[in-house]
């Protein structure tokens, strides 16, 4: 029924509804129905909205009002009239929706959620979609519906939401082949189209979308040498040199022009790009020249034969670690590769294996942008290296369905004609030499027939078809040799050189995924199928690259076991593989659900033009149905041998077999599990787009300006016969009800649990996470575990009642279904039977970052992940028991981590530096005494209020120095903020009254979020409480009081513990929630009491009497654990009932569970700085600011007599960890539609004199809530004195660190000690030798530190015991330093005495010590042009490295110079230049620091 209203339209501050319409108005409305609004009169696309609100206020009568923004996408007219009709849900359905959001991480968990949010919602174009509250935002950008764009429709169950970034992390690889000196067609180099014409396009068009994505542009190339042996080349040439399969001599270089960024404008790195591109190759190929020196001749090599797959696993080792450190402004991973050449590559076979696995697991968008001209062949094309040296082996080839390619062709045009030459004319040769060679080689031509050229087309068609249709045998291991035949036409000597494989090397056969590696089959590789199992494509028998062998090779009954022998072709015709079908494996559809359906019904890429639609391809190949029947399970058309006759074989122009039957739409047989045919074609990545050489085409720009996330759903599941073959089944059963009960009975802090419901979603959560997709549009008894003649099975008894929801799941080969039925849980996991064999790839290449000065070697392992490892069955219980201390986070779960630094927030130096241009960097002062306490006293605020979330009662007076309130008395405890905590609770007021107007101005100052003006007012912490100088309380002037007596200096221990308790002059209780016992107390506050407190108390003294009471069992830890000494810092104590208190009636009694305990408290030892001399008092330093006598200071320590000698040796307590773990409560402002939880891991010790290190863990938590926690921390930090940084989980990004990203190294910059040596044979001569080592270190530790940069004990990546790691990150977070240091091998271990001194044959003695890793890498880096200028006794300096985690855009960088890059600039020159000793700057500070030493030494005299 249609009916006519008046529009109007309201602006969305009005409503947030869409459409407003009085159900009165329309009988039959209801809500939820969908509306179609449009003018009568117009031919516009009609808009779909759907009735929100049953009640909504209606304007008038026989009125509707929509939104302001949408009437004017869709042109609707004010006050005019519309007809509103309801229409059917299904007739508006969606196919496919595409949704772009921008500056976030949407994890893929979120998007699965998102989506089921959005069923059965109406969407139209630019429509903004909000999620959990507002923390996941994105906007509709375009919808497919019946083959056809459309402006609005429905979501429903079916509809594939496809999920686009504009803020992705995008390597695009630009490859410096020689073609790139050549010509096009309009008379530019390929260089200026690619830069000019293809790159200025791109940002252009992502400056026209707002892309913001972080960019990483490379050059790359490959120089091969003209050399016989290793032998010609000179030493400094050897380290970086590889051979490749024909024994050529060549290394890679990599030239990272622009690392991580993010830019609003690329013209200037357009030309940065045309300056590199200048010198590139002259740089590049006469890298090793030195005077007086010959070396072989350098060639760069040409696009085919170039470093291709290698650089796109470059860029995989980067995006496999997206969970390492994870960056909240960004989605989604894209290598493109910019080629002057045509998309035809020269590769090897394994590494080709390994790319294509990793590319398609880790689900990263690969592209191909080709500026040459497309060939008149399909394309990418991977040749395979031949290592058959035999004439007659023959090229294997293969199509990578994996690479996404787009040809990039300028619009100019040729006056003269508007023909495009593809094909590239070879140079013109004078006549002469050509006629010399016919008649040399006239007898040669003759032999055609014995020799067989790259383009002959010769078939032993009967020995092919005898081997092809003969029977197939039952599934047995014989293998039956075929009678080899050969003919004059056909190959001879062909066959010979096939041995026929051992029995022992053929595997069952059914499914062409399993692999084969070449020594398995065949000598030269020629498989089962041509590029056939491609071994490229190991994903499934050609998942793409081919599983055919070429058109015939479909026909292979791979059923029998037995390897088809080829007849001496690489089956695949690069010229014609549209016939050419593969069976469908889960890799080859792993990437379809981004593709839209097209008009004829088959998925499209955008950018293909001209095709020629699939309809007449089944027409022009019409078969009988009887004689083909195709077997799903493993894709291979058998032919029945009796109607062979019968067969029409249709051989196309090119002389290849077409598969009959199975050409687009047409499924033979048995039906097909999926609803797809269970074939797809060999070319192309959407597997349904027929290849026709009319076929043009484009550059795919959505993919390159908008990527696509790998989609959450995919179509394809084995058929029963290939899992019952091809695939091991196990199974679990979880019951959340019952682990939970048995976990609530053990659990010390009881968490609400999980609810069966949420722990199946969340199972479904985190595959989906891990790369999974769900498998939709399965046939449900497909499913099912194979019937009768399958082994017995438990997964799925013929009893079992209809499982109430199930979900099935697929990742490479392995598939997963999770059925819950009532309160069970049971997982089914489908392992391959045959898994891939584990690659492991070492690479070695020299690469030139940004800022370094010349090409260092690096090295990198490519390694494949065994996906079937992983271990669900921990993870689903780590889910289950909401991340329980028994399960807790483990490496191989690969959890999502952020690190962070918590750093000084302002220094006047910084600010000086930016203000003005001329001054030098190394101004940054010592901290004074005063700075580092109060640093100090922030960090153990940040701790108490926002990561422990607890508050402490304001502290009432000191005695002594307070003039107390007549009738005020403390009422500590009800100035309490209950703390935010799941399961707190509210605590009694313990004692006096709450209206004191003193306490009410105390609390006034206390406010978490509210920066404090005066330091001095936060009376309990800061130092000038112990001097009582100025409290604070004096303003408030109440005269009528006493003062209180201090504590004697004699008093017992149970007056103190009487005092403590006091309630307006005790220790300060914090409130009792239920982890906590009754009087707990923080224990540097307590010694600060003490100090206040007691008479002539010093630190020392304190910390004894705190020890006294907790040997004499007064007090305790707070969980209740005897065994903890007192430690000085952020841990709580509790004071404990003694036998005479009868009045405790109300004690709460403590955990008693240590690892609970810790579990849900954050608890930090506090040390003050430490020294590197040794001091009389060397036993605590005293952090609550008693300043030493002596003020050591004054000399640099390392002109010092008495250093540590321990001081290089990382130094904690030694029953202290380095770090400890808590649990972490994530959304805090619940706005999650599930329960999230993550887990904080934290250094256990600060000291105020160095970075202090958190690291944010999670599995169950969406990215965007967070980053909301973190961001409000580092707003909190500010009010703290500190700012907080993320750091890169590999700071220095050394080669041989496991992790480490191959195109980001350190920066050496050496240590000129030249000018220093004066004449004198060492640096320190004159002191003791054993203490050069510690005294060099000494002076670099003092270079750095004026350049402001504090030290950062963060865990050692590299080697195992981390020793001789020094590294120190700057006050602004922006970058890392590392002093290498030379360790003595007996010192590896951290459990090294600490007062020994170390004997005299520490340094001199080499056998004894080994250089770390580091300075191994520094020899080489600077084994560049001077490498005779550094020998390795002089191997002085540091290496500086980069915070990439720092961004431009960094939500909650604080001082202006954090992320700013001239800053960063400016600080690594000025460094360079101190180091270098430019304008004598180094020997002036080593000469202030000896007239330092001597003023002192001449006083003490």
């Amino acid at each position: 029924m249609m009916k006519s209203f008046k529009l109007i339209v309201h602006q969305s501050s009005f409503s947030a509804e869409d459409l407003i319409i009085n159900l009165k108005d329309y009988p039959g409305l209801k809500e939820k129905d969908i509306v179609e609004i449009y003018h009568p009169e117009n031919d516009y696309p009609r808009l779909l909205l759907q009735v929100t609100k049953v009640d909504s206020p209606g304007r008038g009568r026989d009125t509707i009002s929509v939104e302001h923004s949408i009437a004017t996408t869709f042109q609707l007219r004010t006050f005019a009239d519309v007809y509103v009709n309801i229409v059917n849900v299904a007739d508006v359905a969606l196919d496919s929706v595409e949704l772009t959001f921008k500056d976030q991480y949407m994890g893929r968990s979120e998007m699965w959620r998102l989506k089921n949010h959005l069923v059965s919602t109406c969407v139209y174009l630019n429509k903004k979609i909000e999620y959990c509250g507002g923390a996941i935002r994105c906007q509709v950008y375009e919808m497919w519906s019946q083959g056809d764009r459309v402006a609005c429709g429905v979501i429903t169950e079916d509809t594939k939401i496809v999920f686009r970034s504009s803020t992705s992390m995008v390597y695009l690889f630009i490859q410096m082949s020689s073609e790139m000196w050549d010509f096009d067609i309009h008379g530019d180099l390929y260089f200026e189209k690619a830069v000019n014409g293809f790159l200025a396009d791109l940002f252009t068009k992502w400056k026209k979308n707002g892309s913001n994505h972080e960019v990483t542009i490379v050059l790359f190339s490959r120089t091969f040498y003209k050399a016989k042996s290793l032998e010609e080349f000179p030493q400094h040439m050897k380290e970086c040199l590889q051979k490749d399969y024909r024994g050529r001599f060549y290394e890679d270089f990599y030239r990272v022009a622009v690392q991580n960024d993010r830019y609003e404008d690329w013209s200037n790195v357009l030309l940065q790009l045309r300056r590199l591109f200048t010198d590139y190759q002259k740089i590049v190929l006469q890298y090793h020249e030195r005077p007086n020196m010959e070396i072989p001749t350098a060639i760069n090599s040409t696009a085919a034969q170039g470093n291709f797959l290698e650089v796109l696993n470059m860029s995989l080792n980067v995006f496999e670690k997206h969970y390492l450190d994870r960056c909240f402004e960004r989605t989604g991973q894209l290598s493109v590769v910019i080629t002057p050449g045509v998309g035809v590559f020269e590769v090897d076979r394994e590494l080709t294996n390994v790319t294509k696995q990793r590319i398609i697991d880790n689900g990263v968008g690969s592209d191909l942008v080709c500026v040459g001209e497309q060939p008149l062949h399909a394309v990418p094309l991977l040749k395979f290296h031949n290592k058959d040296s035999n004439l007659n082996s023959i090229d294997d080839y293969s199509m990578p369905h994996w690479i996404n390619l787009s040809f990039y062709s300028t619009n100019k045009k040729v006056a003269y004609s508007n023909f495009i030459p593809r094909i590239k004319l070879p140079p013109r040769k004078s006549q002469e030499p050509l006629k010399k060679m016919y008649e040399d080689d006239k007898g040669k031509l003759l032999k055609d027939d014995d020799y067989m050229h790259n383009s002959d087309l010769l078939f032993d068609y009967d020995a092919y078809d005898a081997q092809v249709f003969q029977l197939p045998l039952a599934h047995g291991t014989c293998v039956q040799r075929v009678r080899q035949r050969t003919k004059k036409t056909s190959v001879a000597g062909l066959e010979t050189c096939r041995k026929s494989p051992p029995v022992s090397a053929i595997r069952k056969m059914s499914d062409p995924d399993i692999h084969h590696s070449l020594s398995d089959i065949f000598s030269n590789g020629s498989k089962y199928s041509d590029s056939g199992t491609d071994c490229t494509d190991w994903g499934g028998g050609g998942a793409g690259g081919g599983g055919a062998t070429g058109a015939g090779g479909r026909l292979s009954p791979r059923a029998t076991h037995k390897p088809v022998k080829r007849t001496g072709r690489a089956l695949i015709n690069p010229f014609d593989p549209s016939h050419v079908t593969v069976k469908l494996t889960s890799n080859r559809r792993r990437w379809t659900h981004i593709f839209p359906k097209g008009p004829t019904g088959v998925l499209i890429q955008q950018h293909h033009y001209q095709a020629r639609p699939a309809g007449e391809a089944s027409r022009e190949r019409e078969t009988n149905d009887n004689t083909v029947t195709t077997y799903n399970h493993n894709g291979v058309c058998q032919v029945d041998g009796n109607v062979m006759s019968g067969r029409k074989r249709m051989i196309s122009a090119s002389g290849a077999l077409a598969v009959l039957g199975t050409s687009l739409g047409t499924s033979l047989g048995t039906p097909s599990t999926t609803n797809n045919a269970s074939l797809a074609l060999l070319w192309g990545a959407t597997g349904e787009q027929e290849w026709t050489p009319a076929l043009t085409t484009g550059v795919d720009w959505k993919s390159l300006t908008i990527p696509a996330c790998l989609p959450i759903t995919t179509d394809y599941f084995p058929d029963k016969r290939s899992l019952q073959n091809d695939y091991l089944v196990s199974d679990y059963n979880l019951l959340p009800d019952d682990v939970n009960a048995d976990f609530a009975r053990n659990r010390a802090i009881y968490k609400e649990p999980l609810k069966t419901n949420e722990v199946f979603k969340e199972l479904v959560s985190q595959r989906l996470a891990q790369g999974f997709q769900l498998i939709v549009g399965v046939n449900e008894s497909a499913v099912t575990t194979p019937g009768t003649h399958a082994p017995p099975s438990r997964v799925a008894p013929t009893t079992a009642p209809v499982p109430a929801k199930c979900y099935l799941l697929s990742i490479g080969r392995v598939f997963h279904k999770l059925t819950l039925v009532g309160s069970t849980i049971t997982v089914t996991r489908y392992r391959p039977r045959h898994p891939y064999p584990p690659f492991n790839i070492h690479y070695r290449y020299r690469f030139h970052a940004p800022y370094h000065d010349t090409y260092e070697v690096s090295w990198v392992s490519f390694t494949t992940e065994k996906l079937e490892n992983y271990n669900w069955n921990y993870m689903d219980h780590y889910i289950c028991t909401r991340g329980d201390t028994d399960f807790a986070l483990v490496e191989s779960s690969k959890y999502w981590r952020f690190r962070t630094l918590l750093l000084p927030l302002n220094n006047p130096a910084t600010k000086q530096i930016l203000e003005d241009e001329t001054t030098h960097c190394d101004i940054y002062l010592t901290p004074t005494r005063q700075d580092l306490d109060n640093l100090t006293e922030g960090f153990l605020k940040m701790t108490e209020s926002y990561f422990n979330k607890v508050k402490r009662p304001n502290k009432q007076r000191v005695a002594g120095g307070v003039v107390c309130g007549v009738g005020g008395g403390g009422a500590a405890d009800s100035a309490l903020t209950r703390r935010r905590h799941s399961t707190s609770i509210l605590t009694k007021t313990q004692g006096g009254s709450s209206s004191s107007p003193f306490r009410e101005r105390i609390g006034s100052t206390r406010l978490p979020d509210r920066p404090r003006l005066r330091i001095d007012m936060a009376v309990a912490k800061t130092v000038l409480e112990r001097t009582q100088s100025q409290t604070g309380e004096m303003d408030d002037g109440y005269d009528d009081g006493v003062i209180e007596p201090k504590l004697k200096a004699n008093a017992s221990l149970a007056e103190i513990i009487e005092r403590m308790r006091h309630p307006t002059l005790g220790v300060g209780f914090l409130q009792q929630t239920v982890s906590l016992p009754s009087h707990t107390f923080v224990s540097v506050y307590a010694i600060q009491w003490l100090q206040a407190n007691m008479e002539n108390m010093t630190y020392e003294k304190a910390t004894s009497i705190m020890e006294k009471l907790l040997q004499e069992k007064m007090i305790c830890h707070a969980s209740g654990d005897t065994l903890k000494r007192y430690v000085v810092g952020y841990y709580m104590y509790h004071i404990l009932p003694q036998k005479k208190d009868k009045e405790l009636h109300d004690y709460v009694k403590p955990l008693g569970d240590l690892q609970s305990f810790e579990n849900e408290w954050m608890e930090v030892e506090v040390l003050g700085e430490r020294s590197p001399l040794l001091e009389e008092s060397s036993g605590g330093m005293d952090i609550v600011g008693c300043a030493p006598t002596a003020d050591w200071r004054s000399i640099p320590a390392f002109l010092c007599d008495n250093i540590d000698p321990s001081y290089m040796q990382h130094h904690g307590s030694d029953d202290m960890p380095l770090y400890k773990n808590t649990h972490l409560d994530i959304d805090v402002s619940n706005k999650s539609d599930r329960i999230e939880w993550g887990h904080a891991r934290y250094q256990a010790t600060f000291r105020p004199d160095q970075a202090y290190e958190m690291c944010i863990q999670w599995a169950v938590a969406s990215g965007n809530i967070v980053s909301e926690l973190i961001v409000g921390w580092a707003r909190k930090a500010q009010t703290c004195r500190h700012q907080m940084v993320p750091i890169p989980a590999d700071p220095l990004a050394l080669p041989f660190t496991e992790k480490s990203d191959p195109l980001r190294g350190p920066i050496y910059v050496p240590l000129n000690e030249e000018p220093l040596l004066r004449g004198k044979s060492a640096l320190f001569e004159g002191f003791p030798e054993e203490t050069w080592l510690e005294r060099l270190f000494l002076f670099q530790e003092a270079i750095v530190g004026r350049f402001g940069f504090i030290k950062c004990t963060v865990e050692s990546t590299s080697h195992a015991a981390g020793v001789g790691d020094h590294l120190y990150v700057h006050v602004t977070g922006n970058m890392f330093i590392l002093i290498p240091t030379t360790v003595k091998t007996q010192q590896k271990g951290r459990t090294k005495p600490v007062n020994k001194l170390i004997n005299a044959d520490r340094y001199p003695v080499i056998s004894d010590v080994v250089p770390s890793p580091h300075e191994a890498y520094i020899t080489r880096s600077v084994s560049g042009k001077n490498k005779d200028d550094y020998d390795s006794s002089r191997r002085m300096g540091f290496l500086w490295s980069w915070n990439h985690m720092i961004s431009k855009k960094l939500k909650f960088s604080q001082t202006p110079a954090t992320g700013d890059e001239g800053f960063q600039m400016r600080m690594l020159r000025d460094f360079k230049h101190f180091c270098a000793n430019q304008e004598q700057r180094l020997s002036q500070f080593w000469d202030q620091c000896w007239e330092l030493r001597e003023k002192a030494i001449g006083i003490s005299c």
